[in-house]
């Protein structure tokens, strides 16, 4: 199986504070910090996705201590690409200079991260990967009508990248991952367009107090599940890194595994939600801060649209 060989993210230089939206958008920061804890969120300007991929993957490399050449597979999760195809994830190739990587996206929305290192482990399950490239980019600033205050204020745009390479002992790395969907509520948060329905990309939209119903009750119960699959108890997690999506939430989950507040990663404030990069941005803060120490048992957690929600389990 795999471990986490290094980590990486990139944010765009161009920072909105909640006191700048309020002076083109109906809110102020006081509304929006006591509903998300959200404090600022940065917007690309003349960057794409792939550019943001890009600068995450290069920082992560250069952390594990491999070159692009070495990758057998680089997956992006996204759900703001640069085209509708091909693919960012081969966009991201080409530039890395990652000549021998199979390379495809996947779209999950805010879980795409979680989904993207759990499709990974069955390229190291079955022997064909030894090094790989997992990357969470997205631009939804994109996205946004900013004539709706509810949902504008809460996005933001960034990339976290993680190299996962073969584990050398059975001391570190993957215990598990766990990925669900409930498509039944694919009406509660999604985009008013699409290629298919009307040839643009359209806003997102939100049914806001339904999806934290069932954020809350679905991040619980896929940790809580976790934990039993793998004969672990809430006491053995050391280190929370949840998708940095709204405080509340993240309480909330951290709550129902009785964590003390130094246990949880929380950066949401700094970069509101940024979907599918929300968690290797947390990640490769928590890294960099030297917040996670050798053998540390990481728990990473995420809920989207569709909905979609998972999980993952690291020995550090």
């Amino acid at each position: 199986m795999y471990k986490i060989a290094g980590t990486g993210s990139y944010l765009p230089s161009k920072t909105l504070t909640n006191d700048d939206l309020s002076k083109f958008v109906e809110t102020s920061d006081s509304w929006i910090q006591e509903r998300t804890g959200i404090k600022q969120r940065h917007f690309v300007e003349n960057e794409l996705t792939s550019d943001l991929a890009c600068k995450a993957a290069e920082n992560a490399l250069k952390d594990a201590g491999i070159t692009a050449e070495q990758l057998d597979l680089i997956i992006v999760a996204t759900t703001t690409p640069d085209y509708t195809f091909p693919s960012t994830a081969v966009i991201v190739q080409d530039k890395l200079g990652a000549v021998n990587a199979a390379s495809f996206d996947v779209q999950a929305v805010c879980s795409g991260f979680v989904y993207g290192l759990s499709v990974a482990e069955g390229y190291f399950a079955t022997k064909k990967a030894k090094h790989a490239l997992v990357i969470g980019a997205e631009s939804l600033s994109k996205l946004l009508d900013f004539e709706d205050r509810t949902t504008c204020v809460l996005f933001g745009d960034g990339a976290g990248a993680v190299v996962l390479s073969e584990k050398d002992d059975e001391t570190s790395g993957l215990i598990s991952t766990k990925i669900s969907s409930m498509g039944q509520f694919v009406d509660l948060l999604k985009t008013t367009g699409g290629p298919g329905l009307t040839q643009s990309a359209g806003f997102i939209t939100m049914q806001g107090q339904e999806v934290f119903r069932h954020a809350v009750s679905n991040l619980k119960k896929v940790c809580l599940d976790m934990l039993a699959e793998n004969n672990l108890e809430k006491s053995d997690i050391d280190l929370l890194i949840p998708h940095q999506a709204n405080k509340r939430i993240i309480d909330s989950t951290a709550k129902s595994l009785s964590l003390k507040p130094e246990q949880v990663v929380v950066t949401v404030d700094q970069h509101a939600n940024t979907s599918a990069a929300s968690i290797p941005l947390a990640l490769d803060w928590a890294n960099k801060q030297g917040k996670i120490k050798k053998g540390d048992t990481l728990l990473l957690e995420a809920f989207g649209a569709g909905f979609t929600f998972g999980g993952a389990l690291i020995k550090w």
